[in-house]
């Protein structure tokens, strides 16, 4: 048991890493309350499918723009990168706060907050995930640090979101851009606490434009590199973005309110950190590619069943067999990726699986929206679920080998 517990937690024994996830904790139950908050500020205002896809397309769209990023990420300290992404991204939230708290807020103003929210994430994001062969002592440890943090992402998503139900349901949306803006602050301790070898970060001989060239033509000519991407952006858009009817569902086919909205998200989120743990009880990266194939099956199938559901028990069932899903698909496919990559492109090349995760979602809360908008919200998730079924048994042979 004791060697159990030690295999699953053994990237806590580097102090960065530690640092950084006790930061992250904090900043991403902020996070989470957040995200509800926006959701249901926008459909309590609008009541529009349709612009609740919009708003999640915003917040996504600038992602596109990370390899951009990553060329920055492999010239410069990412650990200041990053704290400067934590200050502005706490400066937007509490614009937002006061917006709402005030009786400001109208739509146009969640759009180019979204929008500004999703360009400092286009630096965050691929500066994070590029960020943890630095905070670990051990290179082998890296898998295991990937799937810690994807415990401590869920976790937070399961108590943001129901903390932010109740605080909606008490006082107002605003309270949650509030608190997420506070939440901030530790994070930001915890970055300037870390120790890195700052002076090893060289700078680059070559234009912007041919690093980015460079970065592109090394995972082209890499095959697994290559299909693990594509994958991901199989799944970035046509299944990510199911969470952005949980309003409709909630409000229109469950009979609920606030409250069931961050039942829904909870509930995902107990399914995605039992996987997690799963995740991180594994002491080594085998068959880690035919996982993410298989889990992407899984996320689908768990989908279509979400779909047909009027009865709140099972809804709250599949859609925690979705977040085992979306989990285990995501960690094992960024754990194989990252075990693949050249340290000196490592910046570029998970500004790409960004790209292929994070910056595709936009198109997928397009797509969802206004399918839900035209033949509604059900139809739409069958629709994301099917494909995303359909695309693991695609990609299976071409990780069987492997």
């Amino acid at each position: 048991m004791k060697e159990r517990i030690d295999t699953t937690f053994r990237a806590l024994r580097s102090r960065n890493f530690r640092l950084f996830l006790f930061g992250q904790g904090i900043s991403l139950v902020g996070t989470w309350m957040q995200r509800i908050a926006l959701s249901w500020l926008v459909y309590k205002l609008t009541g529009s499918a349709l612009l609740l896809g919009v708003v999640g397309f915003a917040s996504h769209i600038p992602i596109l723009a990370a390899p951009l990023a990553g060329v920055m990420l492999d010239r410069y300290s990412k650990n200041r990168v990053i704290i400067v992404t934590q200050i502005l991204a706490m400066m937007q939230a509490f614009l937002l706060a006061y917006l709402v708290i005030s009786g400001q807020i109208q739509v146009w103003h969640i759009i180019v907050l979204s929008l500004v929210l999703g360009s400092i994430n286009a630096f965050d994001i691929p500066g994070r995930q590029s960020f943890y062969t630095q905070l670990i002592d051990k290179k082998e440890d890296l898998p295991n640090a990937i799937a810690l943090n994807s415990i401590i992402f869920h976790a937070s998503q399961f108590v943001g979101p129901s903390v932010a139900g109740i605080l909606i349901a008490s006082f107002s949306e605003g309270i949650c851009f509030l608190i997420n803006g506070l939440s901030y602050i530790p994070v930001i301790i915890s970055l300037v606490a870390i120790n890195v070898k700052i002076e090893a970060v060289k700078e680059k001989a070559g234009t912007f434009i041919s690093e980015l060239k460079d970065g592109y033509k090394y995972i082209a000519s890499n095959p697994p590199l290559k299909n693990i991407l594509l994958l991901v952006a199989a799944m970035s858009i046509f299944g990510w973005s199911y969470n952005i009817l949980f309003p409709i569902f909630a409000n229109d086919i469950l009979g609920g309110g606030a409250a069931v909205f961050g039942f829904l998200t909870s509930a995902t989120s107990v399914g995605a950190i039992v996987g997690a743990i799963y995740a991180a009880s594994r002491k080594n990266l085998n068959g880690v590619g035919r996982r993410a194939v298989l889990f992407a099956g899984i996320f689908g199938a768990g989908l279509v069943v979400f779909a047909f559901s009027k009865i709140l028990w099972l809804s709250l069932i599949s859609v925690a067999v979705v977040g085992i899903g979306s989990m285990l698909h995501n960690t094992s496919a960024i754990s194989f990726y990252q075990g693949m990559l050249s340290e000196d492109k490592r910046g570029r090349s998970m500004s790409f699986y960004v790209l292929a995760h994070r910056g595709l979602m936009p198109i997928g809360s397009l797509f969802l929206g206004m399918i839900a908008a035209s033949i509604g919200a059900p139809t739409a998730l069958m629709i994301g679920g099917v494909f995303g079924v359909f695309i693991a048994a695609f990609f299976a042979p071409k990780f069987r080998q492997l």
